[in-house]
């Protein structure tokens, strides 16, 4: 049976291109058909407009870093707040094709920035049962929708994604993952030696010795581009790092601690 998941590996992309708007009449049709009923209206001058960077397009830019492209995992989690640009690709299976993989994939959607924190409990549990030993979590968003959404127009958002290789082994070791208010979540972790990384959506004042606020300019995928782009340096100065983020929506905050060699 395993322990508990070790980070083996990240990749990260932040604005990446995107092949823009492309006239096609059965999207059109298609994006009506799907708003319409609801009330809503396709706002074309937005659509049209955005970058139209797909979640299949953002997977394939993480798979550029070794790390990722190198995993064999058993086990592949996508995870998003928003929806793909267009809902026609099973991103899962298809990252585990592209890694020429046989694996247990799903998504987890519909849950906030809770998304990748659910994830790593998975993971977790699939671990401890010994039903794998190496799994995949991407966290995907991207920002070009057909109707308003307050979130992407007044955060700022950007089309961003970021992978987590988790195994098993010696590395930074996932301790915990837990939900509640901003105090409840950071309450166990005020040891010296921690780094508290907190997402732009937490508003409190945090009082911690050492803290890295990630810059605004994403939802779901703000605590993991910060740790894809920082853990090897954090892990040769911090013995744990705790990433916590609040979501705007349901005003539920998460934090997942990782464990790290003391500096």
């Amino acid at each position: 049976m395993s322990g508990e998941p070790t980070l083996r590996g990240t990749s990260a992309v932040i604005s990446p291109p995107g092949p823009g708007y492309r006239e096609d009449a059965a999207v059109s049709r298609f994006l009506a058909d799907l708003v319409e009923p609801f009330g809503s209206k396709v706002d074309e001058e937005r659509w049209q407009r955005g970058a139209h960077v797909s979640h299949k397009a953002l997977t394939d830019r993480l798979l550029e870093a070794e790390d990722v492209r190198a995993s064999r995992p058993q086990l592949i989690i996508v995870t998003h707040a928003l929806p793909d640009v267009l809902p026609f690709t099973a991103v899962a299976p298809y990252l585990a094709d592209r890694l020429d993989v046989t694996a247990t994939t799903f998504s987890v959607a519909q849950q906030g920035l809770a998304a990748p924190f659910t994830a790593l409990r998975i993971v977790a549990a699939y671990q401890r049962s010994g039903r794998c030993d190496e799994a995949v979590i991407a966290v995907l968003e991207q920002t070009t929708l057909p109707t308003p959404h307050p979130l992407v127009d007044d955060g700022g958002l950007v089309d961003s994604g970021a992978a987590l290789v988790l195994g098993t082994g010696p590395g930074p070791r996932l301790a915990s993952v837990a939900s509640g208010s901003v105090e409840e979540v950071l309450e166990p972790h005020r040891e010296p030696g921690t780094l508290v990384v907190l997402g732009p959506w937490v508003t409190e004042t945090v009082e911690a010795g050492d803290v890295h606020r990630v810059a605004p300019g994403s939802y779901c995928t703000s605590v993991w581009l910060a740790l894809a782009g920082n853990w090897p340096a954090w892990q040769e100065t911090y013995r744990k790092v705790v990433l916590c983020d609040t979501d705007p929506v349901s005003g539920r905050s998460y934090a997942a601690a990782f464990t790290f060699p003391a500096g």
